[in-house]
């Protein structure tokens, strides 16, 4: 039985070249190819290597199952194909093809490169240098906080932040990047928006950034759809960083995919007592390179080009506040101030600030809380939540 990954063949896999310039037939004989049963990308070039084209390839294929002991073999029939290139035009979305001028290059040099791509908005982000952005689903104040920040100023930098799709911090750092420009990779086909929350978002990036997928039209995403997912986001760009990830997560998979593939891993570090950021404290101890703001990503790697280079980033202090608007329903304040805490201390003056409240004000309702055993003030002026709000706490990323 025909194996996705056999070392006898991964010399002649190496081996194949993709030529560019191949005609509508060849591109129709590629995806027939890619999506006959049992055949994934390494089949797919070794098949490739050995024939030289796909037309070539898919003539061959049931003779290379009989000889692997699969009886019967049918290849992917030219009507679903043309069903799905069909698909495809209806929706705008353009297919790239391993060794295609617009494929992207950093991708196309992993050995487990999706043969096809589907992609719906501007292919031109694919051109330019990406950094991929993860992390949990149910990201902290803090962690929301901080994922807004880094997207938002690694865009105004110059990258293309890449990640997939998901609620929390992917979703967060795909809206701070959106108008510098994101590319969402997603698992299933690129008409299934999941979740659906994120609908409209999805949207706004197949306006203002990029979709891809290499999944067909209709797939609905499935559990092992998001690892293949994972590999993408991270063969794209040129690190990988981690803002807040539980021991054992999706981003922590993504992470390793980097390793394998010769990206830089980073992570944001967290509170020790925080599960949400205990992954990228592991991955930190291992010796990705600790985030702090955008300044630590490019000194890690470098600018995104020779112009964006003596560009100064924005402090936090340059950070546009929110206008000042008095609080008439204390108990609506008091309740804001403790979604916006965890167990990582926070300065009580930023604190203030992104609640978009007066000094006065926001005092007030943070003495009532500390007599309310709700909060605890450190030194140097820094809040925190007691260990029992902590525990009983459901905060929900702003």
């Amino acid at each position: 039985m025909m194996t996705e990954i056999d070392s006898a063949f991964w010399e002649a896999a190496s081996a194949y070249v993709p030529d560019p310039a191949v005609d509508a037939g060849e591109r129709l004989a590629r995806l027939r190819l890619l999506r006959s049963r049992r055949v994934g990308p390494a089949t797919y070039r070794r098949l490739m290597a050995e024939h030289g084209h796909a037309k070539g390839a898919l003539q061959a294929l049931p003779d290379v199952a009989r000889a692997a002991g699969v009886e019967k073999y049918t290849p992917c029939p030219e009507a679903v194909a043309r069903a799905e290139l069909t698909a495809g035009r209806r929706m705008g979305a353009q297919m790239l093809c391993l060794g295609d001028p617009g494929y992207p290059a950093d991708l196309a040099d992993c050995a487990d490169a999706p043969p096809i791509l589907w992609a719906l908005g501007d292919p031109g982000l694919l051109d330019r240098p990406m950094l991929a952005m993860v992390g949990t689903r149910n990201a902290s104040s803090l962690g929301a906080r901080m994922a807004r920040r880094l997207a938002a100023d690694l865009s105004q930098a110059g990258f293309v932040i890449v990640s997939g799709l998901a609620r929390g911090i992917d979703a967060l750092a795909h809206h701070a990047a959106l108008e510098g420009g994101t590319i969402a990779v997603q698992a299933g086909g690129l008409d299934v928006l999941y979740p659906a929350e994120n609908a409209d978002l999805a949207h706004d990036i197949a306006r203002k950034g990029l979709r891809l997928s290499e999944h067909p039209f209709g797939l609905e995403p499935q559990a092992r759809h998001f690892p293949q997912r994972n590999r993408i986001v991270s063969g794209l760009a040129r690190a990988v960083i981690v803002v807040e990830a539980a021991a054992r997560s999706g981003s922590l998979i993504t992470a390793k995919n980097a390793l394998d593939q010769g990206r830089e891993v980073m992570a944001v570090p967290g509170h020790p007592m925080d599960t949400r950021a205990s992954g990228c404290n592991w991955l930190i101890r291992d010796g990705a390179t600790l985030v702090r703001g955008a300044e630590d990503v490019i000194e890690a790697i470098g600018p995104a080009t020779p112009r964006q280079a003596d560009l100064p980033l924005p402090e936090p202090a340059e950070i546009p506040q929110q206008p000042e608007r008095p609080w008439r329903d204390r108990a609506a304040l008091n309740a804001r101030i403790l979604d916006r805490l965890g167990p990582a201390p926070v300065a009580e003056d930023q604190l203030l600030r992104d609640l978009g409240v007066s000094t006065g004000e926001g005092a007030a309702s943070l003495a009532a809380l500390e007599l309310e055993g709700n909060v605890i003030r450190q030194p140097g002026g820094f809040i925190a939540l007691l260990p029992a709000q902590q525990s009983g706490s459901s905060k929900k990323a702003p």
